[in-house]
């Protein structure tokens, strides 16, 4: 591996092993089997590292493994020349540095047997029990479909299915690339660029969300040397000319260690160097290299507080760069990450990064779930399953593998879920929101509620209609933040779809493939049909049902005087306002207008201040008899109804009205907005005494979230 990744356990044992030489150890293999007593030699090298992490383990079952393993796979030779078995051993050797368990590196003795020797699963079954078993038939299952361009999606799919069963399947499979790609000199030209595209497209992705951090940075070196020789050579050459003796980390990490121990901190600082594709992406940032930019500070400590207080020793003693400090231990990566990542500035002005964490969160940094052990492991106090799964719940299962599981199943069309797989795994964070039943939702950064709505309901998130957030009505279009609540609100009219526009606000494959499955189900759908035009939201390109919003005072001024309404003056006409139509029992205020006429307005109508403002003197106005009843015409009353856009909105608003026994005297639909469409009706009522019935009504409309009095200002006349 690369320096950075090579032993993950290393700096904190301070000793490095000898180099492996497969060779050797396959030399050792043709002598055959070896007495029942002891350990073979060829997998000395396996069991010591493994009890470097399991002081202990139980190296019989390695050691059977083995056996069965060397004898199946002997007279097989690998393209380098290469016994056969060197390669389980090279692949188990790699896991057992990482700190796997005994089981999953007895699975990795055998993952080839099944798949290239007359070794059977009920053999593997019989010899080493159900969970090795398990393992051996998932990474078989991996292997069947060779890897070509019709072949990836299917190779990959059953990839995600068996990693989403038992994620050491998919350990053992990275474990398996990376050291097929250590021996990719032997394949042409051609076929390396092949495959190292597919390792950097999906496997080193893959490695990233599982936290492999130790086997991710070793294959993108190796994919960087194959795709971009020219500048791998460039960046061996500027890492092999900085290094010697007057390392300006080396003088940084001294007066690191001098300041931890004088506040009385126990910690180890170690330096860290970075990994070629880690050096080429600072050059490109910075565009020339510092001294110090080869490599970082690496402080482990015993415990999350002693963490903070390093930080705060580090800040104080040192210039601390405010702009690099994150805190992955407060807020975790959705791959399990944590640790404390800030920048000081040491002597003569050199700028250092310094990552903090416990030897913990070292561990499962570099291994990440590897370092997890056996998620399955049967807890000895819980009480026996009774009734046997196929499907396993894996506590170590991250919600964005849940997820490709889910929407896996549903992309049928090989190049869509090709495509979609690759571009979920080209995001690289991941945020939770809360639902408002307590659970949560973990999504990709710059996720919209529209991804919530199919996350949360699938299918039935056809009929979203908006969302609150925070407890705030919004759009689907809303980007969700970490740490937002979140309730998609859905239509109860069932046979409702969604809109076109969605797909622009998208960001899941879960919500990309139902709505694009929706409208392949529905292509009509997809157009705007001119019998609903006028009603719906986004996705139908609506127009206004009738005369704009300023348009609907004048037709209110047009109507009859209102005979219970009395002001100063008995002989002015008087004429409710258009902008507010107040009913009984509003509170009154008036005001002169051209002619002579008084219009009254409702006391809290913003077009009382306007007039104001501009010196008009109100007029007193009081509902006749203190009963304001109007005549046998009924009363008038403007309504504003904000919604969210759905096909039949409008039929079923006019429905709730004439239900009310209130008649529309004119009606606007403005064009919607951001999904959301607001309607401005003028009705008649019988009775003003219906008016808090009628709006009820309204707002039991589905897609309708409210109903309020027009304020909008009149005219002044």
């Amino acid at each position: 591996m690369s320096a950075e990744a090579a032993d993950p356990g290393a700096p904190l044992r301070r000793r490095s092993r000898p180099r492996i030489d497969l060779r050797r150890l396959g030399r050792v293999a043709l002598r055959g089997p070896v007495s029942r007593d002891r350990l073979p030699d060829a997998i000395s090298h396996v069991a010591e590292a493994h009890r470097a992490h399991h002081p202990d383990a139980d190296l019989t079952i390695l050691r059977r493994a083995y056996v069965l393993a060397e004898s199946s796979h002997r007279g097989q030779m690998r393209k380098s020349g290469e016994p056969y078995i060197t390669h389980p051993l090279a692949v188990t050797l790699i896991l057992a540095e990482l700190g796997a368990e005994t089981t999953t590196l007895t699975a990795s003795l055998l993952h080839d047997t099944v798949e290239d020797t007359e070794v059977t699963l009920d053999q593997v079954k019989e010899q080493f029990g159900d969970e090795v078993c398990y393992l051996v038939d998932g990474v078989t299952k991996l292997e069947k479909v060779d890897y070509g361009a019709a072949a990836e999606p299917e190779t990959f799919r059953k990839m995600l299915v068996a990693t989403g069963n038992d994620v050491r399947v998919m350990s053992i499979k990275l474990a398996d690339r990376l050291h097929n790609m250590r021996t990719l000199g032997v394949m042409r030209p051609e076929k390396q660029a092949r495959i190292a595209k597919v390792t950097r497209d999906v496997l080193i992705p893959l490695a990233e969300r599982l936290g492999v951090q130790a086997l991710k940075t070793e294959l993108e070196d190796l994919v960087f040397a194959i795709l971009h020789p020219e500048e791998y050579e460039e960046t061996r050459a500027l890492i092999a000319a900085a290094a010697g003796p007057d390392d300006p980390l080396e003088t940084i990490a001294d007066n690191v260690t001098h300041t931890l121990r004088d506040a009385g901190i126990s910690a180890e600082v170690l330096i860290r160097p970075r990994h070629f594709v880690s050096v080429h992406r600072v050059r490109r940032k910075r565009g020339e290299l510092r001294g110090t930019d080869f490599g970082r500070l690496l402080v482990l400590v015993g415990e999350d507080a002693d963490c903070y207080a390093v930080l705060g020793e580090l800040h104080t003693c040192f210039t601390p760069v405010i702009s690099e400090f994150k805190d992955f231990i407060a807020a975790p990566k959705f791959n399990l990450y944590q640790s404390l990542h800030t920048a000081v500035v040491g002597p003569e002005g050199a700028v250092a990064e310094v990552l903090i964490r416990t030897h913990r969160m070292h561990k499962v940094a570099e291994a990440g779930v590897v370092a997890l052990g056996n998620p399955y492991a049967q807890d000895p106090a819980a009480p026996p399953q009774t009734e046997p799964s196929d499907e396993r719940a894996d506590p170590t299962r991250p919600g964005w593998l849940s997820r490709l599981l889910h929407w896996q199943e549903s992309a049928t069309d090989p190049d869509t879920f090709w495509t979609t797989l690759r571009d979920d795994l080209a995001q690289d964070r991941e945020i939770t929101v809360f639902r408002t039943d307590g659970g949560t939702l973990g999504l990709p950064a710059g996720a919209s509620c529209v991804d919530a709505a199919y996350a949360q309901y699938g299918d039935l998130a056809h009929t979203a209609i908006g969302a609150r957030v925070n407890g705030r009505l919004a759009t689907l279009s809303t980007v969700l933040s970490d740490g937002d609540t979140v309730q998609p609100l859905l239509a109860q009219d069932t046979a409702s779809g969604p809109s076109p526009d969605w797909l622009d606000h998208a960001r899941t494959p879960a919500a990309r493939i139902a709505i694009t499955g929706w409208f392949s189900d529905h292509p009509d759908e997809a157009k705007p049909d001119p019998e609903t035009a006028d009603a719906t939201g986004p996705g139908t390109r609506g127009e206004p049902a009738a005369a704009t919003e300023r348009e609907a005072p004048a037709r209110s001024r047009s109507g009859p005087r209102p005979t219970g309404v009395v002001v100063d003056d008995p002989n002015a006409q008087v004429r409710l306002a258009g902008c507010c139509t107040p009913v009984p029992p509003d509170e009154l205020t008036g005001f002169v207008v051209r002619g002579g006429a008084v219009t009254v307005h409702r006391r809290e109508c913003p077009a009382v201040a306007a007039m104001q403002e501009i010196g008009r003197a109100p007029v007193v106005a009081r509902w006749e008899d203190g009963e304001g009843r109007e005549s046998d015409a009924g009363c008038r009353v403007t309504l504003v109804a904000e919604s969210f856009g759905r096909p039949r909105l409008l039929a079923d608003l006019t429905e709730a009205i004439a239900t009310a026994d209130a008649a529309i005297v004119s009606a606007t639909v403005e064009p919607p907005s951001e999904q959301r469409v607001r309607h401005t009706y003028t009705l008649r009522l019988p009775d003003a005494a219906g008016l808090p019935g009628l709006m009820r009504a309204m707002r039991d409309v589905a897609g309708v979230y409210d109903v309020s009095r027009a304020q909008h200002p009149a005219p002044t006349g």
